[in-house]
């Protein structure tokens, strides 16, 4: 199914798929890592895992009229999707107050953004993924400013539906990454993934992270929080 590899990030693997123009396999890893990579280890099960919920969550919001990249599940831990060209920003999402935006404002933990915070950060490793602006996200990126103003208004909408999505299952979304790509055709589209490593997921009752965290603060079981989530997407779809 799949042809010559393209690229691999900290978590994928991206390759062309065999004899369908205009698509791509992606590959799940079991990688992890945190701090902009100075955190890593390997999980076995973790790329089947993070598969696994992505392919739940992404024709949930299918059924709400978000386009994604997203064709369908291909094995354990591949998918296929549409090739898009990446914008290199990751769009963070915040409903609660919690990690690095508490250390640079000041916020208290657990503050409720209402309405949400939408903040842009410049996709460079080698920077570590700034923080950046609007004028900075329009000089560095080849978006323009009605791309943008979709962009975060997609956003909005993604955050609405994966927290009614996550509400069902007894589980508040703090907040979350998002990247978006343009198809041939111009449209943008939601793309990379949705999971508990770019999502931060706690337990609505008891307020025990479900997600990358427990890896990142040396807190938990990784496998053990993501298996959690599968089971309760699975168990509601």
């Amino acid at each position: 199914m799949k042809a010559d590899l393209l690229y691999e990030g900290k978590a994928k693997r991206v390759y062309q798929a065999k004899d369908k123009p205009g698509q791509l396999v992606l590959a799940y890893k079991n990688d992890a890592t945190a701090f902009n990579g100075e955190k890593k280890a390997s999980f076995t099960g973790k790329g089947q895992l993070n598969n696994d919920i992505s392919s739940l969550i992404f024709p949930l919001l299918h059924d709400k009229n978000i386009q994604t990249h997203f064709i369908e599940r291909l094995s354990e831990t591949e998918q296929l999707v549409h090739q898009t060209e990446i914008i290199p920003l990751e769009v963070v999402v915040r409903n609660l107050a919690t990690g690095s935006i508490t250390k640079r404002l000041g916020i208290e933990e657990r503050t409720k953004f209402n309405p949400p915070i939408i903040e842009l950060f410049y996709k460079n490793d080698e920077l570590g993924d700034p923080l950046i602006n609007d004028e900075h996200a329009l000089y560095l990126s080849n978006v323009t400013s009605t791309e943008l103003q979709e962009i975060k208004e997609k956003a909005l909408e993604i955050n609405k539906q994966l927290t009614a999505v996550f509400k069902k299952i007894d589980v508040e979304l703090v907040d979350f990454k998002l990247e978006f790509g343009r198809l041939a055709s111009g449209c943008m589209v939601l793309a990379d993934e949705i999971s508990p490593d770019t999502c931060r997921l706690w337990d609505s009752t008891t307020n025990e992270k479900l997600d990358k965290d427990v890896f990142r603060h040396g807190t938990g079981d990784l496998l053990e929080v993501y298996q959690e989530i599968f089971r309760r997407l699975e168990a509601k779809s």
